[in-house]
């Protein structure tokens, strides 16, 4: 054999039949070919995608491929998940049936192209690529939103992996499929005619299923719970993205049947397209914007409940139906319907929306710049506001060639025999030409109606008829409700990876209480012994009616004092490294007339009209006040009367630190500049919203270091966070 052909030999033995087990392939290297029905055994061994093409190759047509629970990581054990490449499966064929796999450790878990008549069932494609998130407790970061908005050359998966990716394919089926601690669990790019049941891809960063330029499919009867990021129980709920089950570009005749997408950021996110609204060039000469979108859906005894942001978005779309949908207690909205047309809302149980919605933009249907609209037969509770309708100036939006073929007046729109019971608001309308009123029922509202001059209300009943229409739905599992026992969003946890899955003990980290570290154990199991090493002192808490809780104290001098903890569980332990950093801030606040960023010397140079005060951490969340309304502060702060927009910070601590690798992390709204020992770090010397930095820092050898801050807050909301830590 030659040197040349020498490196195929462990593939091509893979494909032989080994003697007297011909329906048998054992897996040992990359580049592994399957083209016969068979049984498939896998080394124990992580095997990498070393050329990025796939690990094992299933080509050919009428093939099952049965992996009996085999298992393909690509992986080493612990290794970060946003460090993974390659994809574990590829398949190429009709026809082909894949079962019993488990894979994990790859950007891409199972990729299939051209792959009609496709099943996939029984796999587990957890522990698959994900992201590592910026955004903390205590604040967003909005380099973790995602953009769901190009996919044409397969940047979902480029970009943000999958548990399983079916491109370009009909009538394909996945059923009875698992996804944990990974981002995305199913995209389907280009695929007529699937049936998607049965599924459970659930605690994901991302999305539990993402469709796009996808056709007259049936997605019944899956988990896709928890899919979810850019969230902080009573902090913020940007969502950022997420979704249960994702659609865009132009996705159309889908049936969205008897699924559960609680607790996500979206339950449902569905959008037109770039492509559809005309935010590129034409595909065509000729293409007619008219009625594109995300059209004639069917989204029927779904539960979008408890999600950061609105339980079912569906934006610049026709025809679509919303029917015995359960929307409960979504932060944002239950239904968030812009520039839609022609939608059938009925018989839906809406409920407690709007508790952290964003201006008007809250409670239970919102549609901005929608037509034709039937809302119907509706039960709406306790929203912050039940039906809100309104046009307003969007100009780049209307001169979009979507706008311009299809209308963006908010006109036509009916609501009618709903029951509103206690929501603050039952209907507002602004701008809302021609909306038809009629037969509702309240019951202990707020306000019945609050309307502007410009709105034209009508009270001629219109009654179609809304009984359940007939639907496809396969699958035997019912998972509606299976997961109420977690409660309403402040059972949202979010670690570094993402949301936390509630199966698993889990230390939750918990904002400090005075100078010590406090952590929650989350989990079914029951705590157990607690050690620790480093110079502190450890104690355990069981309060009545929430997990237990383990508070680290520092008991050592150093300004820098390291520690881990070992807490026992049924079965295991949960590691917990941590460390506590002395710092003083000397911190002056002021009010400044000139602008920063234009003359910085002189900025600087009206600090000396201060309000000085000292600060054990740099951890100032100002919001929409100043350093005068923030509590804790020094009682001259507040005495100081400064103003909530217009001031600056300066603040300077020096430290002692062992050598190694470091790193400051920033939080600000607005400007941030950070030295190190005279050296600047961080530099974001302009008006933003809040926005994180970080800048990697290399000491040789153990000694002090000074850091000096400054910030400047123009207008409305503000914070500043700075923080120093040892880098992983």
């Amino acid at each position: 054999m030659s040197a040349m052909n020498a490196h195929l030999l462990p593939s091509l033995l893979a494909i032989l039949p080994s003697p007297g087990a011909a329906d048998v392939v054992t897996v040992q290297a990359d580049d592994t070919v399957i083209e016969r029905s068979c049984t498939v055994e896998i080394a124990p061994a992580p095997i990498a995608d070393a050329n990025g093409d796939g690990v094992i190759h299933i080509r050919g047509n009428d093939l099952v491929v049965d992996f009996a629970g085999a298992r393909l990581a690509g992986s080493a054990p612990g290794a970060p998940p946003d460090t993974f490449t390659g994809t574990g499966v590829r398949v190429a064929g009709r026809n082909v049936t894949i079962q019993g796999l488990v894979v994990s450790g790859y950007k891409v878990g199972i990729h299939a192209e051209e792959a009609d008549g496709l099943v996939i069932e029984r796999c587990d494609v957890s522990d698959n690529f994900a992201q590592r998130l910026y955004s903390t407790p205590e604040a967003e970061d909005a380099r973790d939103w995602l953009w769901p908005h190009a996919n044409d050359g397969e940047e979902w998966t480029q970009n943000y992996g999958a548990g399983i990716h079916v491109r370009r394919s009909a009538g394909i089926t996945v059923r009875d499929c698992r996804a944990r601690r990974t981002q995305n669990g199913l995209i389907l790019d280009r695929v007529e005619g699937a049936k998607v049941y049965d599924n459970d891809f659930s605690f994901l960063s991302g999305w539990g299923l993402a469709m796009w330029r996808s056709n007259n499919n049936v997605v019944s009867r899956n988990q896709f719970d928890f899919c979810i990021r850019g969230y902080s129980h009573g902090v913020y709920n940007r969502g950022q993205d997420s979704a249960g089950i994702l659609m865009f570009e132009q996705c159309s005749n889908n049936t969205i049947a008897q699924n559960s997408a609680t607790r996500c950021g979206d339950g449902f996110f569905g959008f037109a397209g770039r492509e559809a609204l005309g935010e590129h060039p034409a595909p065509t000469p000729d293409f007619d914007y008219q009625r594109r979108g995300n059209c004639d859906n069917l989204l029927i005894m779904n539960d979008f409940s408890y999600c950061a942001a609105h339980g079912i978005e569906m934006t610049f779309s026709f025809g679509n139906r919303f029917i015995e949908n359960r929307l409960w207690n979504n932060a944002i909205c239950g239904l968030w319907g812009g520039y839609s047309k022609a939608s059938y809302i009925t018989r839906n149980q809406i409920g407690r929306n709007g508790d952290m919605g964003y201006g008007l933009e809250r409670g239970g249907v919102n549609i901005e710049h929608g037509r034709g609209s039937l809302i119907q037969d509706n039960v709406f509770v306790e929203n912050a506001c039940g039906v809100h309708l309104w046009w307003d100036a969007d100009d780049s939006t209307m001169a979009l060639p979507w706008a311009e073929a299809n209308g963006h007046w908010c006109e036509d729109n009916y609501i009618q025999k709903n029951i509103f019971r206690r929501d603050k608001v039952a209907i507002q309308l602004r701008d809302a030409k021609k909306t038809t009123i009629s037969a509702n029922t309240m019951d202990g509202v707020g306000q019945v109606l609050e309307a502007d001059a410009t709105s034209e209300i009508a009270t001629e009943t219109v009654l179609p008829n809304t009984d359940r229409p007939e639907f496809p739905a396969f699958g035997a599992k019912q998972p509606l409700k299976k997961r109420d026992h977690l409660g309403d969003r402040k059972f949202i946890v979010m670690t570094e990876w993402g949301p936390y899955d509630h199966e698993n003990p889990f230390l939750q980290v918990l904002p400090p209480a005075g100078d010590d570290h406090v952590y929650r154990l989350l989990g079914p199991t029951p705590i157990g012994e607690v050690t620790s090493t480093g110079e502190v002192a450890v104690r355990v808490e069981k309060p009545d009616r929430d997990a237990p809780r383990i508070v680290v104290t520092p008991a050592g001098t150093a300004d820098y004092l390291p520690y881990e903890l070992t807490v026992k569980v049924e079965g295991g332990a949960v590691p917990q490294a941590g460390a506590f950093l002395r710092t003083r801030w000397d911190v002056r606040a002021f009010a400044w007339r000139t602008d920063p960023r234009e003359d910085a010397a002189a900025w600087r140079a009206e600090a000396k009209e201060s309000v000085a005060f000292p600060a054990a951490r740099l951890d100032l969340p100002f919001a929409g006040g100043g350093p005068s309304q923030l509590p804790g502060l020094d009682p001259a702060v507040a005495a100081a009367a400064l103003p909530v927009d217009r001031f600056g910070i300066l603040a300077e601590t020096t430290v002692s630190l062992p050598a190694g690798a470091w790193r400051v992390e920033t939080t600000s709204d607005d400007g941030i500049r950070v030295w190190v020992d005279g050296t600047l770090v961080v530099d974001d010397w302009t008006h933003h919203a809040p926005r994180r930095h970080d800048a990697d820092l290399e000491f040789a050898a153990p000694g002090s270091h000074t850091l000096r801050v400054e910030h400047f807050e123009l207008d409305g909301h503000s914070e500043l966070r700075v923080a120093l830590s040892p880098r992983r």
